[in-house]
């Protein structure tokens, strides 16, 4: 069978990647991006608009296009959810119910949606953090996730829904705008270098956090969809790591392309957000059962962005 893949809140950092990675693989017409935007980014494919919080719509859209893998994206991050944490909590959690309820249902087959570090918390062991292990979230986002790993799990265990899940790191491009989260800072780090040779960073500068290049990020989770059933031991989300530095060690690197290059420190509400967050994790699970391996140090990551930015 022919798959017809729907990206739900495809406008975001992620979804802007992965709807250009999987039209590649899979043909343009084949990939449906949709957002609460307009149509913006995405000509070349079949676009519709669409808020993952109108439940027949999505179902509309589901059999307008038969539809059999949803990659679920939309939600309110860190940053932004703390802000506004009613809203986060019913945006995250409403809009999974509806995809799995649709899987449930047969009207599709596949589910991808992400799960992030924000799951852990204080109490988790900082470094190397397992994949099993106390997770005690102390963000509204990082709650709705991990009780989206919970669902996801039931549903698979009570229903077969094939529903698939990575818990991400902070994750590192150049082709999107930073979405207001607490590990953005990576990323508009390199933007401000290149304007004005200098950046004031929220996060203090010994600030270990797990991160990854979004290259990185998109091929795992496109390897994740292509395993094979058997070997998706885990159906609540899979830890998964790339790289770790600290704020100081990121502009250190960068100093090395752009000498004059200088960075402040002002810490502010995102750095509770981030001593609450794991320093470096342990993705064993993931390299063994699908197979998953990094690209990116933090090296050819840093050369990479300054070279791809356009200002």
């Amino acid at each position: 069978m022919k798959e017809k893949i729907l990206i739900i809140g495809a406008g975001g950092q992620i979804g802007l990647e992965l709807t250009e990675n999987l039209s590649k693989s899979y043909g343009n017409d084949q990939v449906i991006p949709s957002d609460l935007k307009s149509e913006g980014n995405f000509a070349n494919n079949p676009y519709e608009q669409l808020d993952a919080l109108d439940k027949d719509a999505l179902f509309k859209i589901v059999k307008k296009h038969g539809i059999t893998q949803v990659y679920h994206l939309a939600a309110l991050l860190s940053a932004t959810g703390e802000q506004n944490p009613m809203f986060a909590w019913k945006l995250n959690m409403e809009s999974l119910f509806y995809v799995l309820d649709l899987a449930k249902e047969k009207h599709i087959q596949k589910i991808y949606w992400p799960s992030s570090i924000a799951v852990f918390g204080p109490t988790t062991p900082r470094e190397n953090t397992p994949q099993y292990t106390v997770m005690e979230p102390s963000t509204i986002y990082g709650i709705s996730k991990q009780a989206g790993e919970r669902w996801c799990e039931w549903y698979f265990k009570k229903f077969g829904v094939d529903v698939r899940s990575i818990r991400y790191p902070g994750l590192i491009g150049w082709k999107s705008a930073p979405g207001g989260g607490t590990t953005d800072y990576a990323v508009h780090i390199f933007h401000e270098a290149l304007k004005h040779n200098h950046y004031t960073s929220f996060l203090s500068e010994n600030t270990a956090l797990p991160m990854m290049h979004m290259e990185d990020a998109i091929r795992a989770t496109i390897e994740l969809m292509h395993a094979p059933s058997e070997k998706i031991k885990i159906r609540g989300s899979y830890n998964l790591s790339g790289l770790s530095f600290t704020p100081a060690e990121i502009a250190n690197e960068i100093k090395k392309h752009l000498s004059e290059f200088r960075i402040d420190y002002a810490p502010d509400f995102r750095q509770a957000i981030a001593d609450s967050w794991p320093k470096s994790i342990n993705d064993q699970e993931a390299r063994e059962q699908w197979g998953w391996k990094e690209k990116y140090n933090l090296e050819a990551l840093v050369k990479n962005m300054l070279e791809n930015i356009k200002l």
